[in-house]
């Protein structure tokens, strides 16, 4: 968790591009990279439809959801996807479970990181 669920883009162009996802989302929402999942999402086209990016994860500050989709979408026209849709399905915590139990104790927006060094 987070989830970055991707419609449209080719599994070899995936692959390659996720470790440089990961770490870029990591750094901007404040995450380990480890929590990050990279997903392709197997669909079939019935009208047109564009590349799309769905990001699935819990609030944060308006900002910080600004931020990672300026990234995200950085990175896709970098690499030929100028127009990828970006969205966001924001998730509850106390609707998410974990070994049948909610989230319960998950802040909905986390506290700045604190920097230890003066």
């Amino acid at each position: 968790m987070p989830f970055l669920r991707f419609k449209g883009v080719p599994a070899s162009f995936l692959t390659a591009l996720s470790p440089q996802l990961v770490e870029t989302f990591a750094a901007v929402a404040e995450v380990r990279r480890e929590v990050v999942k990279v997903e392709l999402l197997p669909y079939e086209r019935i009208t047109d439809s564009p590349v799309s990016l769905e990001i699935y994860m819990f609030q944060r500050e308006q900002g910080k959801h600004d931020a990672i989709a300026a990234a995200m979408h950085r990175l896709l026209l970098e690499h030929g996807y100028p127009n990828a849709h970006i969205f966001f399905v924001i998730l509850s915590p106390s609707l998410y479970y974990k070994e049948g139990k909610p989230l319960t104790d998950y802040p909905l927006i986390p506290a700045p990181l604190q920097n230890p060094v003066p």
